[in-house]
């Protein structure tokens, strides 16, 4: 039997429900700033819809604060910033189970046109935001790309500067959390190789140990979420969100922990569960997970049309095959070349197949969090020593898909994370080979916060990779793209000093890939 989650029974396992009365819950929200300490948000934008967000959390970091009951949270939405032009008024109830997060689904709205909105509830109002529907007819499209947003090691500014663009929307492709403990405050030299030494610092410190539970995971995420740059990005612009691996444990796989010798398959999968829900409750996405048994997944494949650009956001985290070879970077053993292995799963292949066909978009984006590009570690003529968490560790998947995109997809270009290094490079039919037909085309923003201790790596190997025409993993930033029916534009946002909230944020690098 499926349900989704909202069995009492696994939510006080976690240890996730206070007895707060409702006078408690109101002197929290007086002490602590209110009911809104998280912000607002709007998500998975369509031509006459979106999904509005906010957690009602009057103590986020202790559980939320919130008495044992539904709370009716009031929604309007507005036509004006001035929110005077109410289009719609309604009432919501945000649950207990849910950790009284409210995803409001305003529909009857009109394609490519602003909105603003705002909650209330108990006299307490929260901050506007501002989201816009898709438009597939749109001349033009401004499109945001952001990653891997290390709350300790690093503020965000770029954050503070993608909000000032007010994009279209803003793909996330995940590490939108990190379930590490706590650090140690300061700056440290540390050695990247080749008797090299490179900063990295923690600026600000996690809230718990290592996370396991719901409990845990809806701490961590409120952490995050109290963030102010974060908020402002978040009631920007919609957001098409996908996770990657620290959402819920480093470089998981479908139902594998990366380190089964530390915690069992069903202990995993427990975990698991409780990161997902925990994830729905804090991102603007309409449906929870859906349970079987100890299986757990969230619906976040799908299709979204920006008028010259359709956006596949894909998921390359929940369906995959376990990491080859014992994962790593390392030479390909057998195992990474057997038939069966797969990146996204059957049933999002065939989604995936199908709706390519059906795309007459000047360009075809895949959101995917894990990079295409191959990038050989090792000089040739050597076997290529490759990341196994990322295509590369998935070959025969990967042929899949460039042969697919070679045949009638106009313009594939991917936007990517994962990898805490600005990147844009040409993707060819045989990866390794730049005689072989050019497909399309890879760009990767920096991360958000996120250091990369193997830049240095990425850096000694450039010349073995001349597929890949730009490469920072210095400095840390986003990606913003601007796509019309002709030409998709990049531009690579780099953050001066990541450890200062207050930073510059400028353009490293502008380019076109039809130049690459």
């Amino acid at each position: 039997m499926q349900h989704t989650l909202s069995r009492r029974a696994f939510i006080l396992a976690s240890g996730a429900l206070l007895s707060l009365s409702v006078l408690e819950e109101k002197a929290l929200a007086a002490a602590n700033g209110g009911y809104f300490s998280l912000g607002v948000a709007s998500g998975s934008p369509r031509p006459n819809q979106v999904v509005l967000w906010t957690r009602l959390a009057p103590d986020p970091l202790n559980g939320g604060g919130m008495a044992n009951e539904p709370a009716e949270v009031r929604v309007r939405v507005a036509l004006d910033a001035n929110m005077s032009n109410i289009i719609i008024d309604d009432i919501v109830l945000a649950r207990p189970a849910e950790a009284h997060s409210v995803h409001f689904v305003a529909r009857g709205l009109e394609p490519g046109r602003e909105y603003w909105y705002r909650f209330a509830y108990s006299g307490d109002e929260s901050p506007i935001g501002r989201t816009r529907t898709s438009d597939p007819n749109a001349s033009e499209a401004k499109i945001a790309l952001a990653y891997c947003q290390h709350y300790e090691a690093g503020f965000y500014a770029a954050y503070r500067d993608l909000a000032e663009w007010m994009p279209d929307c803003v793909i996330h492709t995940g590490d939108y959390i990190y379930e590490g403990g706590t650090g140690t405050l300061g700056a440290q030299m540390r050695a990247v190789g080749g008797g090299e030494r490179r900063l990295f610092e923690t600026v600000r410190l996690h809230n718990s140990a290592e996370i396991t539970t719901l409990w845990d995971y809806r701490n961590r995420h409120a952490l995050y979420r109290t963030d102010p740059d974060l908020q402002a990005a978040h009631a920007a612009a919609p957001w098409i969100v996908g996770l990657d691996d620290h959402e819920v444990d480093n470089n998981w796989a479908a139902n594998v922990p990366q380190d089964p010798e530390k915690q069992t398959q069903a202990e995993f999968m427990v975990r698991k569960l409780a990161a997902l829900q925990a994830y729905y409750e804090h991102m603007p996405i309409e449906k929870p997970p859906v349970i079987d048994g100890l299986k757990a997944r969230l619906q976040l494949f799908g299709a979204y049309r920006f008028g010259p650009a359709q956006v596949h956001m894909l998921d390359t985290r929940q369906f995959r095959s376990d990491q080859p070879c014992g994962d790593g970077r390392k030479p390909y053993c057998d195992e990474a070349f057997a038939a069966d292995r797969t990146m996204l799963g059957k049933e999002q292949e065939n989604w995936l197949k199908k709706t390519l066909r059906g795309s007459a978009a000047p360009f075809n984006v895949m959101a995917t969090q894990v990079w295409m590009t191959p990038y050989r570690y090792n000089a040739p003529a050597e076997a290529p020593i490759v990341n196994l968490d990322s295509w590369d560790g998935y070959p025969g998947a990967r042929q899949d898909m460039l042969d697919m995109l070679a045949s009638d997809v106009s313009n594939p270009v991917f936007l990517t994370g994962d990898w805490h290094t600005a990147m844009a490079s040409t993707l060819h039919q045989d990866p390794f080979d730049t005689r072989s037909k050019r497909i399309g085309h890879e760009l990767v923003g920096s991360s958000i916060s996120s250091g990369c201790p193997w830049a240095r790596d990425m850096e000694q190997m450039r010349a073995a990779n001349p597929h890949v025409r730009h490469l920072n993993g210095q400095q840390r930033g986003y990606l913003r793209t601007t796509f019309t029916s002709e030409i998709c534009s990049a531009d690579f946002r780099i953050v001066d000093d990541v450890g200062r909230q207050d930073s510059p944020v400028r353009t490293d690098v502008s380019l076109r890939t039809k130049d690459l």
